[in-house]
């Protein structure tokens, strides 16, 4: 006991250090797992024998990660992006199998371990890829779009390769045991015992595996409700999480039982159960324990490298793991270009995939166990794809300072020539404009609408409103839609810089112009006033005091008062963003302010006396 607990210690607290710190640099968790079990493995030596144990234990993370995946592809979806998916991820994941497959028979590997070698090595790291496109924003490019795609497809493409390795096992013979039991079995003396399909003929293994395979689909299907209603009705919280454990390790024994992949069997119960209305709740249920045993997964991956193996050839491995980046890379620019990625967009496609990712640990550790790959090159994959991952935060470096030497290569349309002039300029028509453009077109004013995006001016033309493309803060455009007689701009772009940038400049044209801008948010509002605004409108201000008014509606006040209390709170906000964008100073964070925090205080103590005040007001007057 006293040693199990040493070693969960010494396992979480790698974790606890390690992932966080990996995070921050940038470096993503996965990265952060692995340098946990190297510290704790290789470098200091604290965990040994039972990391091997451990790892079959925690394989049942890749498990849970499939059936949550095949939770979020419904059939639809997936129909819906088949182009993508078959077209540009399928092309990346043959070729570049075929690649690296050509490359290791040269090499001297027969092509089976070549086959597998390849299979290995065409995927690429979705966990960092994705980390780093939301924290560079370029996740809406088409660039960022076309990378997904890829990643998407590599996610799937895992369950047919879990499938289909190990029918490259070295030995993979039947073989009849002293004990009666057949087992598969192979040079490393791994062996698991079948029983389902042990003994039948090769019709019968067909047919218990079709009806094992229909019997998931079924159950998904007819079952999971009224069992799920059945459990809702107990109003035991933990009984949720103990049936959807039961619903993946129970798929996945029936898939060892008729020799498939229990991962291929939970992805193929996510998928039947994406439609269901109780998908969410398995998902928040699951998801711990796939973080928990994906993590312990990737820490036994990380204990394991045999860094004696590095030590003695550093120089091949390192060149093994740039000549991965650099094949997957020709071929991910030959695809991006062959699909029509352009500058900078297929930098970020070629750059951003061309490393191995952490399903390359899944599908060596599976392909060890199955006998696909000998141990020697198990060790040697695993500090490649471990390498190739380590250099991807340069290659997103390389990306960025191409970028920056590049031109934009998104497809530019010219500005319209705008031919008319209202008394009311509206710039910016996403979902803030618009309502905006209705109410007073449908009052009977003219206006005129300026905004960016073409297919946003396409839409309103289909439905009869008029709008003109080109940028509202060029200067030109502002002219010509007749800013110098114009009576109210409304300044509601997306960007709040753009905002600010706009409202400053009318300000300066025209003194007696009336602008009424959208704020981002507080500080945004600070801004605005510096920059000369009339009427600020924070996006999610009145509908949050909205929100606000139902909630005392139903915990006791009438609407009357409930009404009361959100002008109240209405008028005051207003009025203290006055007199607290007196004292901002821009580039000063408010916690650093001492004069804004004391008088920020003193507004809100004055707002909750107004408050009581209004509410002993009505009580008297309803006595």
């Amino acid at each position: 006991m006293e040693n199990f607990l040493y070693q969960a210690t010494i396992y979480l607290a790698a974790a606890v250090i390690a992932v966080p710190l990996s995070a921050r640099l940038g470096l993503g968790s996965v990265l952060g797992y692995l340098a946990a079990g190297i510290v704790i493995g290789p470098v200091l030596g604290l965990v040994g024998a039972e990391t091997e144990d451990l790892q079959h234990v925690a394989e049942f993370g890749v498990v849970m990660m499939l059936f949550l995946i095949g939770l979020e592809l419904e059939p639809k979806a997936l129909w819906d992006m088949r182009d993508r998916l078959i077209g540009l991820g399928g092309l990346q994941v043959g070729v570049s199998t075929l690649a690296v497959m050509a490359v290791a028979m040269v090499a001297g590997q027969p092509w089976s371990i070549a086959l597998a070698v390849g299979l290995t090595l065409s995927l690429s790291s979705t966990a960092i890829v994705l980390q780093t496109l939301s924290e560079k924003g370029l996740m809406q490019t088409t660039g960022g779009r076309a990378t997904f795609s890829v990643l998407l497809t590599q996610d799937i493409a895992v369950i047919p390769i879990l499938a289909f390795l190990p029918l490259l096992a070295l030995q993979a013979m039947p073989h009849l045991n002293s004990d009666g039991s057949i087992t598969l079995g192979g040079e490393d003396g791994h062996a698991e015992t079948l029983s389902l399909v042990a003994g039948l003929p090769g019709w019968a293994v067909t047919l218990v595996t079709i009806g094992a395979v229909a019997s998931v689909v079924l159950a998904g299907i007819y079952l999971t409700r009224p069992v799920f209603r059945y459990i809702h009705a107990t109003n035991l919280r933990e009984m949720y999480t103990a049936l959807a454990l039961v619903i993946v390790v129970g798929i996945s024994f029936l898939m060892s039982l008729v020799g498939l992949s229990p991962a291929l069997g939970s992805f193929l119960a996510g998928v039947v159960l994406a439609n269901s209305e109780f998908r969410h709740e398995m998902e928040s249920d699951l998801e711990p324990f796939k973080g928990l045993f994906l993590g312990l997964f990737f820490i036994t991956v990380g204990a394991g490298i045999n860094f004696n193996l590095f030590f003695r050839d550093p120089l091949d491995l390192i060149g093994l793991a740039l000549l991965v980046i650099l094949a997957k890379g020709i071929i991910l620019y030959v695809v991006g270009r062959a699909f029509n990625l352009r500058g900078r967009d297929r930098w970020l496609f070629t750059l951003g995939l061309a490393q191995a990712g952490e399903f390359g640990f899944v599908l060596v550790a599976f392909s060890a166990q199955h006998n696909v790959i000998p141990p020697g090159l198990q060790q040697k994959l695993l500090m490649i794809i471990a390498l190739t991952m380590l250099i991807t935060p340069l290659l997103f470096i390389i990306y960025d300072l191409l970028s920056k030497n590049m031109r934009d290569t998104t497809p530019k349309h010219e500005p319209d020539e705008i031919d008319e002039e209202g008394p009311i300029i509206i710039a910016g028509i996403g979902r803030f404009g618009q309502i905006v453009n209705r109410l007073v077109q449908a009052s009977g004013f003219k206006t005129v609408v300026l905004d960016t995006d073409m297919e946003t001016i396409q839409l309103m033309r289909r439905f009869g409103y008029k709008g003109f493309l080109g940028d509202p803060t060029r200067p030109e455009l502002l002219k010509a839609a007749g800013l110098a007689k114009a009576k109210v701009l409304v300044a509601a772009m997306d960007d709040p810089a753009e905002v600010t940038k706009l409202v400053a400049y009318a300000r300066r044209q025209q003194p007696d112009l009336h602008i009424v801008a959208r704020a981002y948010d507080r500080t945004h509002v600070y801004e605005l006033y510096q920059a000369g605004a009339d009427d600020i409108v924070r996006e999610m201000f009145d509908a949050s005091l909205r929100a606000g008014r139902y909630v005392l509606e139903n915990v006791g006040l009438s609407e009357f008062e409930a009404a009361g209390a959100e002008q109240t709170f209405y008028h005051h906000d207003r009025g203290s963003l006055r007199e607290l964008a007196a004292l901002w100073k821009p580039g000063v964070s408010a916690s650093e302010n001492p004069e804004y925090i004391a008088r920020s205080n003193e507004l809100q103590r004055d707002l909750e006396t107004a408050l009581v005040e209004l509410a002993e007001e009505h009580a008297k007057k309803s006595a």
